[in-house]
């Protein structure tokens, strides 16, 4: 299995550009599923250690159903499968323009919820405008042990989001350890009550903000990822999520830019604009860079031919 490896803002992308399962052909959607149902080896072996680590994003590379598309894209961690990823659609833009699969410019690509439109500035800076995001509930309360009686929203963003604007822990690398366990907290306690999506799916991701030091900065956040890793770029769908609440709260103006920042310090620009039909369009932008490309191999007798699992969270 031939692979591209990247990191954006932090976050590592594992572009699959040979060697991986052929999914045929129909909506991404329904390929995304048979990944799932028959190939999910393939998933384990990309990702899992000892070829991979809990905090990457792997990207399988498709043949796209639409035809004004660049690519089709499916995205997958340790545990599963990803709607949509704004790290690793960045990653995976930086990776086409490295094999002169695109240029400088504007180019589609398409993922199982949808077309994603990608411009790259720079061989390493892009923006994407992800598909459409929204506010589904308002300031939720939810008792956590150990954390008191938080609020928070839950939203879509290319990925179901449960975001706190006020972090019950300081965002801060010393403190991820506990941020991590709050998480999961907050994540295990959104099962217990039942508290969900749109049509019952599972909020997966959990956001933390915070006011930034910086006064370039509009906001501070740790994200964590259904794979039990947190995320070290600011999280492009969490960020998408982020805007569709201030705009839902008339907090942030269309065109008007907000600059989220990782708990790293990376950072994403970010704004939005109206759809035909009144939803928040999201465009991030941030810089991604090449750092490896190679092949995984499985040999016979390796004990672990699909990688190790490290359980994710529970």
């Amino acid at each position: 299995m031939n692979y591209i490896d990247s990191h954006t803002e932090g976050e590592p992308t594992r572009v699959i550009i040979g060697g991986g399962p052929d999914l045929g052909s129909g909506p991404l959607r329904d390929r995304l599923n048979r990944f799932r149902e028959k190939y999910d080896d393939a998933r384990q072996f990309a990702i899992q250690e000892p070829r991979g680590h809990v905090a990457i994003v792997g990207a399988l590379l498709c043949v796209p159903e639409d035809p004004r598309c660049a690519a089709g894209v499916i995205f997958f961690n340790n545990t599963g499968y990803l709607g949509m990823c704004g790290h690793g659609t960045i990653g995976v833009a930086i990776t086409l323009a490295y094999l002169n699969r695109v240029e400088l410019g504007t180019c589609l690509l398409e993922t199982p919820v949808g077309i994603v439109k990608t411009t790259l500035h720079t061989p390493n800076q892009v923006s994407i405008e992800n598909v459409p995001s929204y506010r589904h509930l308002k300031q939720v309360s939810l008792t956590v042990p150990g954390l008191g009686t938080l609020q928070g929203d839950v939203a879509w963003g290319g990925n179901w989001f449960f975001l706190i604007e006020t972090s019950p822990i300081t965002i801060t690398s010393e403190n991820l350890p506990h941020l991590i366990e709050a998480a999961r907290q907050v994540r295990k306690e959104l099962r217990r009550q039942g508290i969900t999506g749109a049509n019952g799916a599972e909020i997966d991701h959990i956001e933390f903000c915070q006011p930034s030091e910086s006064s370039e900065v509009n906001s501070r956040n740790f994200v964590f990822c259904p794979g039990g890793a947190y995320d070290r770029s600011p999280c492009g769908t969490g960020t998408s999520a982020k805007l569709a609440c201030l705009a839902a709260d008339g907090k942030l103006n269309p065109g008007e830019t907000w600059v989220q920042e990782s708990i790293l310090g990376s950072r994403f620009s970010a704004s939005y604009r109206w759809d035909e039909v009144g939803r928040v369009l999201p465009t991030i932008t941030g810089s991604a860079y090449l750092c490896g490309e190679g092949r995984l191999i499985q040999q016979a007798g390796d004990p672990f031919p699909t990688g190790i699992s490290t359980g994710g969270f529970q």
